[in-house]
């Protein structure tokens, strides 16, 4: 039977953690955010990152989406952004420094017109030149403003592009390497940072101060402990409710409890499933929604066991999603029955393959030649953008599978570190799996994650009619066809068992009685120029 989820999370904090979270007696949940360092109106998140995302534009992938979330969204914009000021639909991509744009009969070249009348925080004029510098800074090797790093980092939102030119001083063209649909989804994430704070800098000193057009402007930074940001009187888009907002890494979920109560944050990601009730009724306000969001076993296909599809099928047939909603995550998340998201455009029910079949996956192992079972290695994240409660998590589906003979060594890896060897298509320590959370809001990870040549493929996946799809995709501009294709792409997926799909995060937050405003959309994403405290 499984434990609770409190008794598996009650780590011991170091002597210094501890009395940091103690310092104060907590406060009614209308309190929050004493320990700040702000003023009254100031938004206080506790992350559950480990570390401050790096500053500079797309270098705060290096913490997951969570470090886009709260760091990239926040200091800077992009040409195109998610619409998130609201929860009801899936959110479409919308303009932001560029007001509109079009593209070419043959898919290729994106004519971008950018908005006026915006300003970088120190002054420096948004324009033309300034997207050319940081497109070159990012893409364009040949430029003596190329940063490898950034390329790197962002290398995901940039792929397919070719280059980027001025048109005139408010209009680039961005040409790719062959029909890109979804290229508008993809620039949501190509941040801007100041040409001049750049160049007087270099790219160090801007990484430790950076310059922006976003909502907020940086103010301090402590490394490992707090980031501070404050609202751009200026912003383009109107200035933001709230004053200030201090975000700081907590990677422990009891922690991250423990400071909400004592005052010391009035917002924190993936509360404890267990304390969600008790906090509800002290007057705390939590927040759900559907999002595009797996929480998936990525396999290595490319050798045994995994590389047997009947072997991949008994493990989804193996794991009882429902028991793992129900008794760890206490409904917290949705089950996954097939590869794409329940939030994601290309999701159908009807390609939903997966349920708690114990025999069937003794069957389908027994077919395949193990029906003594077999041992194989697992490498997990033990928190981290997205990642849920892995520990516990993982050590349910570690007893299922061991139920049908499918014996998993649980391998903890640091966050950061996983997120460089995943990227680099590799599974750290040499694991069979890797479980690690991921999405498909950037209609680009389609292909990431599954396409035979992707540079980010950790699984090896590979299969031509998916590949042929997901080319068919980067023709197909119109949104619902394309959506269409994604879930054909699904259902083969999911035949093929390419993940061992467990469940679809529902994103629980934890807000305090007096943080208003915010809309919890469907997206990993967040807007928090809506938000005031008060």
């Amino acid at each position: 039977m499984l434990r609770t989820l409190r008794s598996r999370l009650r780590l011991v904090l170091p002597a210094t953690a501890a009395l940091a979270l103690v310092t104060a007696c907590a406060p009614s949940a209308g309190g929050g955010g004493s320990g700040s360092g702000g003023g009254a109106n100031t938004l206080v998140i506790g992350m559950t990152a480990s570390d401050i995302p790096l500053l500079d534009t797309g270098l705060s992938q290096n913490q997951g989406y969570e470090g886009i979330r709260f760091v990239g969204n926040q200091l800077y914009d992009g040409l195109t952004k998610f619409d998130l000021q609201q929860g009801d639909e899936i959110p479409k991509v919308i303009p932001d420094l560029a007001t509109d744009w079009q593209v070419d009969a043959a898919g290729t070249t994106w004519t971008f017109h950018l908005r006026e009348g915006v300003t970088f925080h120190d002054g420096t004029p948004w324009n033309a030149d300034a997207a050319i510098f940081n497109f070159d800074r990012t893409i364009n090797k040949s430029s003596p403003d190329f940063y490898p790093e950034l390329n790197a980092q962002a290398g995901l939102s940039v792929a397919g592009i070719v280059s980027a030119t001025k048109v005139d001083d408010m209009t680039v063209a961005i040409a790719t390497d062959g029909p890109l649909s979804y290229l508008p989804s993809n620039l949501t994430t190509v941040f801007f940072g100041s040409p001049t704070a750049i160049k007087e800098g270099g790219n160090e000193a801007f990484g430790q101060k950076p310059v922006g057009t976003g909502p907020f402007v940086f103010e301090s930074y402590e490394r490992g402990q707090q980031l501070a940001l404050t609202a751009n009187k200026d912003y383009w888009a109107g200035k933001p409710k709230v004053d200030k907002v201090v975000l700081r890494p907590i990677p422990d979920p009891t922690a991250r409890v423990a400071a909400l109560r004592a005052g010391q944050v009035n917002w924190i990601e993936v509360p404890p499933p267990d304390d969600i009730s008790q906090l509800e009724g002290d007057g705390y306000q939590v927040l759900t929604n559907s999002y595009d969001h797996s929480w998936p076993w990525v396999f290595d296909v490319s050798k045994a066991p995994w590389n047997d599809v009947r072997v991949r099928q008994a493990a989804n047939y193996a794991i009882n999603r429902q028991s793992l909603i129900d008794n760890v995550l206490q409904g917290t998340a949705d089950p996954a029955g097939q590869v794409a998201p329940k939030a994601n455009a290309g999701y159908d029910a009807a390609n939903d393959v997966y349920s708690y079949d114990p025999d069937k996956a003794r069957q389908l192992l027994a077919e395949a030649g193990y029906a003594g079972g077999f041992s194989t290695t697992l490498s997990y994240p033990t928190s981290g953008s997205g990642n849920m409660l892995p520990t516990p998590m993982n050590e349910a589906l570690q007893a299922d599978l061991a139920a049908v003979g499918i014996k998993v060594e649980l391998q903890p890896v640091e966050w950061a570190s996983m997120l460089t060897d995943f990227f680099q298509a590799q599974i750290p320590g040499g694991a069979d799996a890797i479980n690690i959370s991921l999405s498909m809001q950037q209609e680009g990870f389609w292909n990431t994650w599954f396409g035979t040549n992707s540079s980010s493929n950790a699984g090896k996946y590979s299969n031509p009619a998916v590949d042929a799809l997901l080319t068919q995709a980067k023709g197909e501009f119109d949104d619902t066809a394309r959506a269409a294709i994604y879930a054909q792409v699904s259902k083969l997926l999911s035949d093929d068992a390419a993940w061992l799909t467990v469940v679809n995060d529902r994103n629980p937050r934890v807000l305090a009685a007096n943080v208003h405003g915010f809309i919890q959309p469907k997206s990993w994403f967040a807007d928090l120029t809506t938000v005031s405290v008060g």
